[in-house]
């Protein structure tokens, strides 16, 4: 298993640090910082309580004045460079919110997040100002760095993981689409990854909007036919029809499916928490010209009070000629997840063809006790 991101703060990486602070202003005291970070109720603090006391403890050993304290890190953020340094733009959020800081923070953050991320921190001030927070994601959506671009976007997602939600852009997103429309044929994957990801974000509380900007949008450019593309995934996820057909997938005539038969089985159809089955599935698709079809098997995952909650997989997204049969296997683990704990129960598997069921199987799935048992 994967090491916690949160252990990358360790004592030695906290002592290096100090005394790269240290050597920019002589009068930081490391141990008091490395101790201060360490101290109670360290062990239980996840990545971002941890990135919020570094900065907060730093804080309090740098200078009082806040543009002096600036100034230290200024002078050493050249060597602090990735993700680690996320408690950089933190602490411009933690002591750079004053009235009379606003434009010296803003700089901090522009200059920070080339070196690491800053989307986290501005969010603080976009909901203090969000007038004047935008005005200034808009001319960083022209800047010529691709990381101060990305800001521009990545920082006005509604729901960025991790990030403070933004229920004003939730309620309204007319300000954060004027901020896509600048990026939204922009030359860096990274930033068009993040456009992408924030239309995502949009249409899950305004699906018809992100299908206009869709329509409005593609065919204007590639990189923007990308940019739609994935910015409409969970619509087209949720078999929304107009989605579907904007790009291109096959729509039953006259209320047929396009799979005019279809089947899958799992085997072994009982096992145990962590135990994996095979699924193998076929379909035929309706006789006539070729069909864009988006194969997927949907789960019923069985929870903890007992109803069960649908987790999608895809197996195919492609074109093919009428009358095709599209086959194949897929192995499917049952093991605990950091986001999915499975409980025991029957299963039901589906699979689906542009949204719609075409055929369907059950597991049953026992927990610890019960493997226990049948040994």
């Amino acid at each position: 298993m994967a090491e916690p991101l949160k252990n990358m703060y360790h004592e030695s990486f906290l002592r290096e640090f100090g005394m790269k602070v240290q050597g920019a202003y002589s009068r930081f005291q490391t141990e008091s910082f490395v101790s201060g970070v360490l101290g109670e109720g360290w062990d239980t603090l996840e990545l971002k309580g941890r990135i919020r006391r570094i900065a907060s403890v730093l804080g309090a050993h740098l200078p009082e004045r806040y543009a002096d304290a600036l100034d230290v890190l200024f002078r050493i953020d050249g060597e602090c460079v990735g993700f680690p340094y996320l408690f950089f733009p933190d602490f411009v959020e933690v002591y750079g919110q004053a009235e009379g800081d606003w434009d010296l923070s803003m700089r901090a953050l522009e200059r920070f997040t080339a070196r690491s991320s800053a989307e986290f921190a501005i969010r603080a001030f976009i909901l203090r100002d969000p007038e004047r927070a935008m005005t200034r994601m808009r001319q960083w959506a022209s800047h010529s760095n691709e990381h101060i671009r990305r800001l521009a976007s990545e920082g006005c997602r509604p729901r960025l993981p991790w990030g403070q939600s933004l229920p004003i852009f939730k309620r309204d997103p007319a300000p954060v689409l004027q901020v896509l429309e600048l990026l939204k044929a922009d030359s860096a994957l990274y930033v068009r990854k993040s456009v992408a990801n924030n239309l995502n974000d949009i249409a899950k509380d305004h699906p018809q909007l992100v299908l206009r900007t869709a329509k409005s949008w593609i065919g204007t450019h590639p990189d923007t036919d990308w940019i739609v593309r994935h910015a409409c995934r969970t619509m087209i996820r949720k078999a929304d029809p107009e989605a579907l057909a904007l790009f291109g997938y096959a729509e039953g005539e006259e209320g047929d499916p396009v799979a005019v038969s279809g089947s899958i089985k799992a085997s072994p159809s009982k096992l145990a928490v962590g135990d994996s089955c095979r699924l193998t599935y076929e379909l035929r698709v309706r006789d006539g010209g070729p069909s864009r079809v988006r194969v997927e098997y949907g789960i019923d995952f069985v929870k903890a009070k007992g109803q069960t909650s649908r987790k999608l997989f895809l197996l195919s997204d492609k074109t093919v000629p009428g009358g095709s049969v599209v086959s194949g296997t897929r192995a499917h683990r049952f093991a605990d997840l950091t986001t999915r704990k499975h409980y025991p129960g029957e299963h039901r598997i589906v699979l689906l063809v542009n949204g719609k069921e075409a055929a369907g199987t059950a597991i049953y799935l026992s927990g610890a006790e019960e493997a226990v048992k049948a040994d």
